[in-house]
Parts: structure tokens; C-alpha cells; sequence
């Protein structure tokens, strides 16, 4: 009954009655056995419509609480909810650089002296168009003019060059995979029973280089040894004989992609493939780097039983990639690549919307 909406308890009570008035059933017991409730309820019911007729059985209409209102007046609360949009709890000498419900409940107290509890906390923030997000990551060491030209002026020129010279316009980065990582993701367990995952004791890794486009594109090369010169140029010489055109390739500032090596393959090879370099700590514009997200997270390398074994599982789910081209393509729709599928030039106003943030 507890489980019932108000207004299916009322029609449940109404028809209870409605069976004891029309003889349909003749006791209390019989109703309680037809409608599936207790014999006390019954009664209550049946002594209530008498008393005080079919009104008496209608569902109450609750009145709301009252209370004293909200405590901060709006200017306290535009400059609480101003400072968490534009501090982290530690430049305002708290602890810390995320805003939990115990560090806004300090930072309220400080500011408006007011006394909230952490629930209390919870609500006040949702009230006002707070939720609870996880937090993406952006380096301090980026440099904020680099990142913005790219954007405004970098990017479309490249993008307007490979367009005009009828070119595969491509995304590339490398990562990789180790055995001692620990698999990702939480397990249920009865609770203080720890659950128990087998991985292998031996310590190898594989290697990955990719590269993405945004028609859902993939080409990959799996290897063991370490990046050098020699694997990216052999990856970039087999990305431009598949493609079968000119590629533009975008990648970031590793020193493999700025080697001497590198740099005299391209120019060799200048009419096949054009490398350029993104603004350096910004991995976040890369939408290759979800690729590399979405691999870490499908393969288990703590499972794998030798680099032979973690290579071949590697192979196979990025080969599952390449058949699904409309995943590869939901990567260029993440919040903070999506600048790649926008028009050509982008103002201020967009990259808000796009909720990138920059001098």
C-alpha cells in the first residue's frame, strides 16, 4: 500500500468500500483477501466513509512545509556561487582544488555566516544550478594565447587547405599499454569482502600509434618496442599508401614528431604527407586521445599473459573499431573537440558554447 501513488491509495480505498456497500463482498475479512490488504485497513476505511462519507476516502492534499526561507540574501550568494565559478577552494586559502559540499560549506560560512549541513549544502547548489561533475583535466603549463590561436586561426587554415587540396584531414597520437596497471572500473562485493582480481605478476607493454578522421576513419600500427623515428615515419609512409592521397596529419609536440629523422622524411615526402604540430600541453584537443581513453578502458593488459598475448587483444579491439566508424565518429562530438566539426572560424561566443574557456 506504502508503495502506491496518493492517488492509486485513493482509488484502492473507494473501491474497497464501493465492494462492502454493493455486497459483492459481505466481511471485512473477504475484502481483505479480494484486494490484497489487511483486515484493519478494511475496517479503518469502512468506519471512515461512514463517518465522514466518499470524502473522507480521497487523498489528503498536502500543504508545503513551511519554513524561514533561504538564509543568504542575493548578494551573498552571487559572491559564493562567483567564487566557485572562478576558484578552486585552494587559491582561496582552503584545501584542495575540488569544491565538495564540505569545502562550499566552509567557504558559505566564511562569506555569509550562515551554518549549513553538507545535505543542506547539496540541495542549496542544486537550487541553483549546481550538480556534481567530474572534473576535466587541463594542464597549467598550456599556454593560453597558443591554444587560442589555434583555435581562431591554426586550425581553420589547415582545415580550409585540406578541403581546397582534396586531402584527408587526420588526427594522430600514440600510447601505451602496460601489464601492471590495474583494470579499471569498480566491481560489486558483499560488503567488507574486497574483491579479487587475477592479473599476471610479469611486467611488458605494447605500443600504439592511430590516427582518426572524422568521416570515422581508423589506422593503427600495434608494436612493442619504444616510438622512435623510424615507427613514425613507417606509420606515416603506410597512412599515406592506404589513404591514397594526400593526408594533413595533426599531431602534438612529442619530440619523436619534431626529430631531425621526422622532419627530413616529410620533406621528402612533402607531396604525400604535411604534419602539423598543436599547441603544446593540450592533449584535451586532441580527439585521438579518446580512442586511447576507449582502448585503456575495453583491453585489460593486468589480464594479458605476454606481450604477444596484450599486442593480439590490442589488435582485435581496434579492428572492431575500424567496422564501427560511428563510434570513431562520436569522438569528434565530445565537448572539447568538437571545434573540429564547427564552421571553419570560430569567435569567442562559440568556443563558450563549446565550454572552452580562454584569455
Amino acid at each position: 500500500m506504502r508503495r502506491l501513488s496518493p492517488a492509486a491509495q485513493e482509488d484502492l480505498r473507494l473501491r474497497v468500500v464501493g465492494a462492502l456497500e454493493s455486497g459483492r463482498v459481505r466481511t471485512y475479512g473477504q475484502a481483505a483477501e479480494v484486494f490484497g490488504v489487511s483486515v484493519r485497513s478494511v475496517g479503518t476505511w469502512w468506519r471512515a466513509s461512514r463517518t465522514g462519507g466518499r470524502q473522507a476516502l480521497l487523498a489528503a492534499v498536502r500543504e508545503p512545509r513551511a519554513g524561514k526561507g533561504e538564509l543568504i540574501d542575493m548578494s551573498a550568494r552571487g559572491a559564493v556561487l562567483a567564487a566557485m565559478r572562478e576558484y578552486t577552494p585552494a587559491s582561496i586559502g582552503q584545501s584542495g582544488v575540488l569544491w565538495t559540499r564540505a569545502s562550499v560549506r566552509t567557504l558559505v560560512k566564511l562569506v555569509c555566516g550562515v551554518a549549513m549541513t553538507e545535505q543542506g549544502v547539496g540541495k542549496w547548489l542544486r537550487r541553483h544550478g549546481f550538480t556534481p561533475q567530474r572534473p576535466a583535466r587541463h594542464s597549467y603549463r598550456q599556454h593560453n594565447d597558443q591554444a587560442s590561436r589555434w583555435l581562431q586561426e591554426e586550425y581553420p587554415a589547415i582545415r580550409a587547405r585540406a578541403s581546397k587540396e582534396k586531402a584527408e584531414l587526420v588526427w594522430a597520437d600514440q600510447c601505451g599499454l602496460r601489464s601492471d596497471t590495474a583494470p579499471p572500473g569498480r566491481s560489486w562485493a558483499p560488503a567488507g569482502q574486497t574483491p579479487l582480481v587475477r592479473v599476471n605478476g610479469r611486467r611488458f607493454r605494447v605500443n600504439i600509434m592511430s590516427a582518426i578522421a572524422s568521416r570515422g576513419a581508423l589506422w593503427f600500427t600495434v608494436f612493442p618496442g619504444k616510438f622512435t623515428a623510424k615507427v613514425m615515419c613507417g606509420f606515416l609512409n603506410r597512412l599515406g599508401r592506404q589513404t591514397g592521397r594526400k593526408v594533413h596529419v595533426i599531431v602534438d609536440r612529442h619530440p619523436v614528431h619534431r626529430s631531425k629523422a621526422v622532419r627530413a622524411w616529410l620533406a621528402a615526402n612533402a607531396d604525400r604527407i604535411e604534419l602539423h604540430l598543436m599547441p603544446g600541453y593540450s592533449p584535451e584537443l586532441n580527439p585521438d586521445e579518446l580512442l586511447n581513453a576507449d582502448l585503456k578502458h575495453h583491453v585489460h593488459a593486468a589480464r594479458a599473459t605476454s606481450t604477444d598475448d596484450l599486442a593480439r587483444e590490442t589488435r582485435r579491439f581496434l579492428h572492431r573499431r575500424q567496422r564501427q566508424p560511428r563510434t570513431i565518429c562520436g569522438y569528434f562530438a565530445a565537448r572539447h573537440v568538437r571545434y573540429t566539426s564547427e564552421r571553419p572560424l570560430l569567435d569567442m561566443g562559440t568556443l563558450r558554447e563549446l565550454g572552452i574557456e580562454w584569455a
